[in-house]
């Protein structure tokens, strides 16, 4: 689950300049393909960290919202401390989840070509339309895509951008709730009038991105072996070793 990237460097005088974009470093095998070296280091980590603590956030908070295991034997809840054990555990993992993020968001500017996406352009936009076009079987001028192509990366702005930082602030305010006279419930107290102006409202908008999130990982995953598989360039594969076999071309040369 990999935030959204820019796999192609445009004319500089047709785009409006998000940043010094470093190439993708490359990797011949033979005159005909070559390994591009897409995800670095950082972008694989992160990955790995954000889906290990979707996944325990999704478990942990689906059993603080209903309860679905209980004790063998009914008796003080402090024995078995089962609720606290998750709620301890969704907050911590939603300490790294927000730590991880920030990183990957600083990564955003030093990280190479596919590190990062600029929705900021026109062209994102149309070939946007024309990725979606491709996909409902239409006639379409979609390119080919080293890394994600313009909706993948749209729809990581959207979950893995807007998403998460929906997660984070709804999360904190429920947190910090309970003290709303510590210097961190002060700190979040706005957000409940940012989300519907009271608990209620701020936890629905917490659970229904939280089910957002598991259509968004399943779509995502489904995605990945699809493309994988008609594609034939070590997609699933890339996401360990950071390397995707392509053609060799003009468009590959350093």
């Amino acid at each position: 689950m990999s935030i959204p990237t820019n796999p192609k460097i445009e004319n500089e005088k047709m785009k409006i300049v998000w940043k010094k974009t470093k190439r993708a470093k490359i990797v011949p095998i033979n005159d005909r393909v070559v390994k591009v070296y897409v995800w670095e280091l950082p972008v694989r980590i992160f990955h790995w960290i954000n889906a290990l603590s979707i996944f325990l956030l999704m478990i942990t908070g689906i059993f603080i919202g209903r309860p679905f295991v209980s004790a063998a034997i009914q008796e003080e809840a402090y024995y078995s401390y089962l609720m606290g054990w998750a709620r301890y555990i969704h907050f911590f993992v939603a300490f790294i989840f927000t730590i991880n993020l920030g990183v990957r968001w600083y990564w955003v500017y030093k990280g190479n070509e596919h590190a990062t996406s600029n929705p900021f352009r026109l062209s994102f936009w149309k070939e946007t339309l024309e990725t979606i076009k491709y996909y409902l079987f239409m006639k379409n001028k979609k390119k080919h895509y080293i890394g994600h192509n313009p909706l993948a990366q749209l729809s990581y702005w959207i979950f893995i951008g807007m998403g998460s930082i929906i997660m984070m602030l709804t999360g904190y305010y429920l947190l910090f709730e309970p003290q709303p006279e510590s210097i961190y419930g002060k700190m979040f107290m706005w957000v409940a009038y940012l989300f519907g102006g009271n608990s209620f409202s701020v936890r629905s908008w917490h659970h229904l991105v939280a089910w957002g999130f598991m259509i968004f990982t399943v779509v995502h995953v489904y995605m990945a072996f699809r493309e994988d598989y008609l594609q034939r360039n070590g997609t699933m594969s890339s996401i360990f070793t950071g390397y995707k076999i392509e053609r060799n071309s003009d468009e590959h040369d350093q």
